[in-house]
This record gives C-alpha cells, sequence and structure tokens, in this order.
C-alpha cells in the first residue's frame, strides 16, 4: 500500500472530475481525495507513482510532492479466547471466493446458458 500525492495544476471542478476519473481507472486503487484549496490529489492504493503521473500528466502540469507508505489504522491487539476452539475459514476454496465474487458482481451473466446447434435449428444457416 502506498500513498501518493500529486499537485496538479487545476483551475474548476470539471478539471477535477477529469483528473480522478483519469486516475480511477489504473488497477490497484483504494482511495482518491482531492483537496482544491491547495490543489493537492492524493491517491492510495497498491499502485506505481510513475503510472499516476503519467495518466496525468497528459493534461495538466504534475509534480510528486510525496511517496510513502498508507497509514493503517492502528489495530487493538486481543487476546485470543483459549476457550472455543478455531475454526479453519483458512481453509477454504479460493476458487469458490472468485466465483461467489464472481456471481455478486455480474449476476446476470451467471445463470445457465442455451446453445443451440445447426442441426437443431432447421432454418440456420448453413453452407453445404
Amino acid at each position: 500500500m502506498k500513498k501518493v500525492v500529486v499537485k496538479l495544476d487545476l483551475h474548476d471542478d470539471k478539471a477535477k472530475q477529469k483528473a480522478m476519473r483519469a486516475v480511477s481507472t489504473l488497477p490497484g486503487i483504494d482511495q482518491i481525495a482531492m483537496d482544491m484549496k491547495e490543489k493537492k490529489l492524493t491517491v492510495v492504493g497498491d499502485i506505481d507513482p510513475v503510472d499516476v503521473v503519467g495518466k496525468l500528466r497528459k493534461q495538466w502540469h504534475t509534480e510528486i510532492l510525496t511517496v510513502g507508505p498508507a497509514k493503517e489504522p492502528e489495530k487493538k491487539k486481543e487476546e485470543p479466547k483459549k476457550d472455543e476452539p478455531k475454526k479453519d475459514d483458512a481453509k477454504k476454496d479460493p476458487v469458490a471466493d472468485l466465483v461467489a465474487a464472481y456471481k455478486n458482481y455480474n449476476p446476470c451473466y451467471t445463470t445457465h446458458y442455451y446453445v443451440t446447434s445447426a442441426e437443431e435449428n432447421p432454418n440456420g444457416c448453413v453452407i453445404c
């Protein structure tokens, strides 16, 4: 996880939207924030800063201010309870997780498919 802060030469909200849209097409982005008063764009995620600047330099003057690790919220350490047995949730099939995520993402494409052949359809176009 990296946090990249870039200074952009933007003048209005329309340019802000275009800049955020251009950066959002990059894979691995978790969060995008724009400060119009200071004209700073903050991008957090598994990204390459060169790719971010490359996308933005096509339309605006761009300067990299900082590149560093993203600050993760501090987690409170809790002692595991010894009375409860541990469940083996980590041993789930990763393919099943991907299939479930795909079904949630594209529900209309995960239904059954109906395939017909040229032999079943007498009006089908066949060159003999």
